[in-house]
């Protein structure tokens, strides 16, 4: 009979089988890593959607007020407000110089600038709308 030797490693310890905890370590910080930059993208993208929401209001708003002040009165108008959330609006009209050979009366065309704001985290934003719309006497 004939025994077989199994040999040990040369450095006279037995391998262990597992991770040692310098590894465990490693692979907890690399986890760490991808979870801060998973959650930094995820952040980002919310602040991108509430502006974008901020922005797609304030547009509807200012649409909504040149809608309202599609006749003004002969002498302009000039009006601000502020709403609930926030969002400072003004509308202010000009009246257009009448050409000689339009025929039209003064003030019957005017300019109207519609302005929205509101604060945002970074500062102050903004959005202007320009139209032309009718003059007349109002009663």
């Amino acid at each position: 009979r004939r025994l077989i030797r199994v040999r040990e490693p040369r450095s006279g310890r037995r391998r262990h089988q597992g991770f040692s905890l310098l590894e465990l370590l490693v692979a907890i910080t690399i986890l760490g890593l991808a979870l801060g930059a998973l959650y930094q993208a995820v952040a980002g993208a919310t602040r991108n959607i509430r502006a974008d929401e901020r922005y797609a209001y304030a547009v509807e708003l200012a649409r909504s007020l040149v809608a309202d002040h599609s006749i003004v009165p002969l002498s302009g108008v000039s009006k601000a407000g502020e709403t609930a959330g926030g969002f400072s609006w003004s509308v202010d009209s000009v009246p257009l110089p009448a050409q000689s050979d339009s025929g039209l009366v003064p003030g019957q065309l005017q300019t109207l600038t519609v302005t929205v704001s509101w604060l945002d985290g970074r500062g102050s934003r903004g959005v202007t709308l320009d139209s032309v719309v009718a003059g007349a006497q109002l009663r």
